[in-house]
């Protein structure tokens, strides 16, 4: 991709979402991004090493990119992000490394499981975005459809690299 992912400099037809709608939505998914980038990071950081550390630090770095891709179409909009919400989800996301799975000290095979569920779900929840903005991009002209088409297929095959990872971490965490 050229230039900022999603966002077109032309402005076609109409703006969608006449008021907040669009900046609030977007501002939504980007709290979340910032969440799941630190996740992904302490994930990749957890496995180093190992082969699902490198797919994880892959991941990760796309997924900084696609949060760049947000901040560009939030840009495009007239949005800006919510820094105290952004900073809670950080915030929130250092918290919960406090979770142990059971275990006072190390990581166990469960929290691992769960990790990888976490981030899945995280990518699930922004190919739906991007798909909402896909079908936004029918009516506006901000946004570009060819860019978020791409966003949504890479979405698509992180979510298919992530239940791979689930797959085997279920045998390590269940003993299936």
């Amino acid at each position: 991709m050229v230039g900022r992912p999603g966002v077109t400099g032309r402005r076609e037809e109409r703006d969608v979402a006449g008021g907040d709608e669009l900046g609030t939505y977007l501002d939504g998914h980007f709290t979340g991004a910032v969440a799941g980038l630190e996740l992904f990071r302490r994930a990749a950081a957890a496995r180093r090493g190992q082969p699902s550390g490198e797919v994880l630090a892959r991941l990760a770095a796309e997924v900084a990119e696609d949060r760049a891709a947000l901040r560009a179409l939030m840009s495009a909009v007239g949005a800006t992000p919510n820094r105290p919400r952004a900073a809670a989800a950080w915030v929130g996301e250092r918290a919960s490394r406090l979770v142990t799975g059971g275990r006072s000290l190390g990581r166990s095979p469960l929290r691992d499981y769960l990790e990888l569920e976490a981030l899945l779900l995280g990518v699930q929840g922004k190919e739906a975005g991007w798909r909402t903005l896909r079908a936004l991009a029918e009516h506006d002209g901000r946004l570009d459809a060819a860019a978020l088409d791409e966003l949504v297929l890479r979405a698509q095959r992180q979510a298919a690299e992530l239940v791979e990872l689930r797959a085997r971490a279920l045998e390590r965490s269940f003993a299936v």
